[in-house]
């Protein structure tokens, strides 16, 4: 049986004949060269000390993956897209009649969303979750197109990535530097009517004042009741009219006096009291510690922030840098002419065996 009687029989191999052949000459000569640009990178931060202290409720931030993650939707993005149109020439470079039909961007006046969808077919950026490194590949007409756009995704994601992050961080020290002005305000507030307390009342601290005066009281009730005991016994043996009686009695009265008048220092009914001034002292002085804690944490605070900020700051290091491609590696011809050589003879061997079927049931 001949190659013709084949074809005449069973059409579908003709096809696939066809087929085979358009797709060849296609791959082998009118298919037009791509050149592709590599480049491998990794974010890093700036190694910055911050101080033994939690703000991580102030700064939520993406770091490790996310970071990366950011960058490869950013650099995949339409924004990115117009950055290189804009600067590089996107669309005339791929609307180019030197690339063959099937290749080349139908018109350089196509709508973004058509636009966006071939540029994700020419870039390809890929995450390696093992090493942390995203590999940047780029296919273009030229070599020096290849390169000029891997390297200007570079520097474009690098200052995004910066942009980002220093976004939150500057609005995070603004936020700070506002409340550690009015907390400063507070605090010398408070601290300026302690004082003012203090000059009013001729005392530097009337809990302290309170304190020697209680001591005073102390001694003084242990000395009247050694002159109460000593009395006790003169008056055992003597006359109420001896000299050592009375003057006994004397100093017993003056003791007694002068406890009196101590204790009404302490806790007169008049509003000049020491238990009333040292009870409003205490609240004065318990607003002036709080409000001294709370300048000092958002002082601390705020110093962390701007430290954070720093390590906001994203570069993106090159472990290779984009390299100038010297041949096409695209398209792969011979990969790609098997490739549908095999697909396309297995469909007819499928097809051969669907008709043989066919044909012994109709006998």
């Amino acid at each position: 049986m001949t190659i013709k009687h084949i074809f005449k029989q069973y059409p579908h191999w003709l096809v696939c004949f066809v087929a085979v052949l358009l797709v060849t000459v296609y791959w082998s000569i009118l298919a037009s060269d791509s050149y592709v640009s590599q480049s491998n990178v990794v974010l890093e931060s700036p190694q910055v000390t911050v101080p033994n202290m939690d703000v991580s409720a102030l700064l939520g931030g993406n770091s490790g993956d996310s970071d990366m993650l950011l960058l490869r939707d950013y650099l995949l993005s339409v924004d990115m897209l117009r950055k290189i149109d804009t600067a590089l020439g996107f669309r005339a470079h791929y609307a180019s009649s030197d690339i063959d039909y099937f290749t080349r961007l139908r018109s350089s006046d196509v709508p973004i969303e058509e636009l966006h969808e071939y540029y994700l077919k020419q870039v390809s950026v890929e995450l390696d979750d093992y090493a942390q490194i995203l590999r940047i590949n780029v296919s273009a007409l030229t070599p020096e197109m290849a390169h000029a756009m891997t390297s200007l995704l570079l520097s474009e994601g690098e200052t995004h990535m910066n942009r980002m992050g220093q976004r939150l961080a500057d609005e995070q020290v603004k936020f700070l530097e506002t409340q550690v002005a009015g907390l400063s305000l507070n605090f010398q507030s408070t601290r300026n009517k302690l004082i003012e307390y203090q000059n009013e009342n001729g005392l530097v601290s009337p809990a302290g004042t309170v304190e020697s005066l209680s001591a005073v009281v102390a001694g003084l009730e242990v000395e009247l009741a050694n002159l109460q005991a000593k009395q006790t016994m003169l008056t055992s043996y003597q006359s109420s009219r001896s000299p050592s009686v009375v003057r006994g009695g004397d100093e017993i009265k003056a003791i007694r006096q002068q406890i009196k008048q101590e204790r009404a220092r302490m806790a007169q009914q008049s509003g000049g009291a020491l238990n009333t001034l040292s009870a409003e002292y205490q609240t004065l002085e318990l607003k002036v510690e709080f409000a001294m804690e709370s300048y000092s944490g958002a002082l601390a605070a705020l110093e962390s922030t701007r430290i954070e900020a720093a390590r906001k700051l994203k570069q993106v290091s090159v472990l290779q840098s984009p390299t100038l491609p010297e041949y096409p590696v695209e398209p792969k011809r011979v990969h790609n002419i098997v490739v549908f050589t095999v697909i396309a003879l297995f469909l007819s061997l499928i097809v051969h065996m669907l008709v043989l079927i066919v044909r012994d049931h109709r006998d």
